[in-house]
């Protein structure tokens, strides 16, 4: 089995009124396992940073502006991710830029509609439910603290995500539903996380207001 798992870094929050994708990284899985295959590109957004993403990846328009546009790399991109299942901590918000980027990009379909995308931020809330469930959360509580911090953005969050989803995959689970405990296995915790992309614009799976300020905490405190 084949995964892909991906993050992105944008110029805000909502596609729909302009911004777009800066940054985007890939990590390679096969049969639970890293093989060191990875993707990474900065992109040219063609367009200024708010001030609230740049505080949190750093990345500036004029750092940005020799990087090559989405439609240079989108073929790149689609080879490497392929028929891979996506995983993405909360994939509605990195989709729905994908989707707007493939858009601005001219291609007739949204390719990636065909892969099976599964949501870590689901399935994190699944399996712990009542707590924090950001990636620095579920970091910390994974105990997932090896990496070089000088390190920055994408590639470094889809390198935490990998780490932290195949450790929340790994075993046996408990969740809480109506008051009664059920064990369950990765496999049929994983089945929760599955995104329908055919509710894209929909998808409610945005992180609260709490997650997101500790994950700004978090990237602030190691200067990522």
């Amino acid at each position: 089995m084949r995964e892909v798992i991906l993050d992105t870094e944008t110029t805000g929050l909502k596609p729909e009124e302009g911004n777009r994708i800066v940054e985007i990284g890939c990590v390679e899985v096969i049969n639970r396992k890293l093989t060191g295959e990875t993707f990474h590109t900065y992109l040219n957004p063609e367009r200024d940073i708010e001030e609230g993403a740049f505080r949190v990846h750093g990345l500036s328009r004029e750092f940005l502006s020799d990087k090559p546009l989405f439609k240079d790399i989108e073929s790149d991109l689609l080879s490497f991710i392929d028929k891979a299942d996506i995983v993405i901590h909360n994939a509605g918000f990195d989709m729905a830029f994908l989707d707007s980027e493939f858009t601005h990009a001219k291609t007739k379909s949204k390719p990636l509609r065909k892969n099976k995308i599964i949501d870590s931020l689901m399935l994190a809330r699944k399996l712990h439910p009542g707590q924090r469930n950001s990636l620095d959360n579920l970091a910390k509580r994974y105990n997932v603290d090896s990496y070089d911090r000088s390190l920055h953005g994408a590639l470094l969050d889809a390198r935490i995500l990998a780490d932290v989803y195949l450790l929340m995959t790994g075993g046996q689970v408990k969740l809480n539903l109506d008051q009664n405990e059920k064990e369950l296995s990765a496999g049929e915790a994983q089945d929760f996380a599955i995104l329908n992309l055919d509710n894209i614009d929909i998808v409610s799976c945005h992180l609260d207001e709490a997650e997101i300020n500790e994950h700004k905490k978090w990237r602030e405190h190691y200067k990522i």
